[in-house]
């Protein structure tokens, strides 16, 4: 079986077939967090076998208060291979096509999921505000759904409008929707917006994972 490259939480259906749809889920900024294993719990339930890797785990001898520093610890030649490690796990484990989602951090590290799927047989990537994907912008390799809210604090809507001139409709944006907006519990969660992705986001999984 294909070692993980990071620690991560696993979770399946409880009455899983053989084969089923698999997802990969990438922590926001404040890492693996209560709020990220409901997430993951909750795609169980909805039949998804899921893989969420901890990438912060690589960042050991960083200054756990220096975020540019912890980001800066993970490479795209690491990121690239946990994900490999992460979706031959996921196949091993039954699954028959892989998605990739996350948020914030995670959310710019699904897009370069996205741009990757070639190489990692990803199927289908949803990144929620992913903060970086404006600078980042490139040619994806497989059907891609991206959620942004219009009252982002760190992620401006001019930083939106270029990654919806690139992506045209793949682009979702919520009218009074702060940054972290799917984040249950927080003062952040905004239900209206969080209750229209969770659906749109498993019918999207529904379609390319099926």
């Amino acid at each position: 079986m294909t070692e993980l490259s990071l620690p991560a939480f696993s979770v399946a259906p409880a009455d899983a077939p053989a084969t089923g749809p698999g997802v990969v889920v990438v922590h926001e900024g404040n890492g693996m967090s209560a709020q990220l294993i409901r997430f993951c719990e909750r795609l169980a339930r909805e039949g998804f076998r899921v893989l969420a890797p901890d990438f912060f785990s690589r960042s050991h001898g960083v200054d756990p208060t220096d975020f540019g520093a912890i980001i800066g610890s993970i490479t795209p030649e690491n990121l690239k291979g946990d994900f490999a490690a992460a979706t031959a796990r996921l196949r091993e484990d039954g699954a028959s096509k892989i998605g990739v989602t996350g948020f914030c951090m995670g959310g710019w590290f699904t897009y370069r999921a996205a741009k990757w799927a070639g190489d990692l047989g990803v199927s289908a990537a949803v990144p929620f505000y992913g903060g970086g994907i404006a600078r980042d912008l490139g040619d994806v390799q497989c059907p891609t759904l991206m959620f942004f809210g219009d009252r982002d604090d760190y992620i401006p809507m001019s930083d939106v409008e270029k990654v919806r001139e690139r992506h045209g409709d793949a682009v979702v944006v919520y009218p009074g929707a702060e940054h972290g907006f799917m984040r249950d519990g927080s003062e952040n969660y905004h239900e209206a917006s969080a209750t229209d992705a969770w659906p749109r986001m498993l019918a999207f999984f529904d379609e390319h994972l099926s």
